[in-house]
């Protein structure tokens, strides 16, 4: 007679208690964010219109009058052309200021002199005003797309590069040293130590330069330039259309935001398992 021997309960996995509850209250901050958000944005729309109903010139056109322009002007296909163009320009600055911003970060964060030679020239061109960029870009470059490409460039360098720096300190000596010990190629180094260190740190530098060199370079085609947002928000200007200014602004600002939550969105869902961990 043979009997059967149950095998012994398995451990059960612990689960987290307190996941479940702070996803539930990232979601409700989230929400109340959106709430917040919505209502100051509906109520500064409600004092603008109740503004210009007061004043009731053209100078300071209702909402409504504005809203009908951005429809107008992305029905007619100039919002896409002129937008593509702002775009191309902010990306091939970018390209290079990531070229310059990755080997200057990473020699700063590797070289204490590296770090003291270009702290005073990074600080200049990270706090140098705007329209500083725009008036140089219009003399050296004139009229055209190359002034808007190096401004966007100088602007984002210092984001890049600093923060490059920084992915390059984060790196535990400890484990460098463990890497040399065991005779680790400098490709394996820079693939399996440094790149995860530096991309978070690279990601942040893109979006706080891209936040600036947006601006930047609009504000420089305002001045030099044949084509592009800035340019069209000048011709409205001296137009003395304040409708379609305002209607190109409202479009400047929507892609500014889109583009920026878009690269938030990215960060936090290829380095989620970094807030996991915290």
């Amino acid at each position: 007679m043979t009997s059967t021997v149950a095998p012994p309960d398995s451990p059960s996995v612990p689960v987290p208690a307190n996941r479940r509850p702070r996803r539930r209250r990232l979601g409700l901050t989230a929400n109340l964010r959106w709430l917040a958000s919505g209502t100051a944005l509906v109520l500064a729309v409600a004092i603008w219109a109740a503004v210009a109903a007061w004043i009731d010139d053209p100078i300071v056109p209702r909402p409504a009058g504005v809203a009908e322009q951005v429809g107008a002007i992305v029905v007619s296909g100039e919002a896409l052309s002129n937008f593509s163009v702002s775009i191309a320009k902010i990306a091939a600055g970018f390209v290079i200021a990531m070229a310059g911003g990755l080997v200057i970060g990473f020699l700063m964060g590797r070289s204490r002199f590296m770090t003291s030679y270009f702290s005073l020239p990074l600080f200049v061109l990270g706090n140098m005003p705007g329209l500083t960029y725009a008036v140089f870009g219009l003399l050296i470059f004139g009229v055209g797309a190359g002034g808007p490409i190096v401004v966007s460039a100088l602007v984002a360098l210092p984001f890049i590069a600093i923060n490059v720096a920084e992915g390059v300190r984060s790196v535990d000596g400890r484990l460098l040293s463990m890497c040399h010990a065991f005779g680790r190629s400098r490709t394996d180094v820079m693939r399996h130590l440094y790149l995860p260190a530096v991309t978070t740190f690279v990601f942040a530098g893109v979006r706080y330069g891209f936040a600036m060199a947006w601006k930047v370079e609009a504000l420089t085609e305002v001045f030099g330039a044949s084509s592009g947002v800035g340019f069209m928000i000048r011709k409205a200007y001296q137009e003395f259309r304040v409708d379609d200014m305002l209607a190109w602004t409202t479009l400047f600002i929507v892609a500014m935001v889109l583009i920026e939550r878009g690269l938030a969105a990215l960060e936090n869902r290829f380095f989620a398992w970094r807030k996991e961990i915290a």
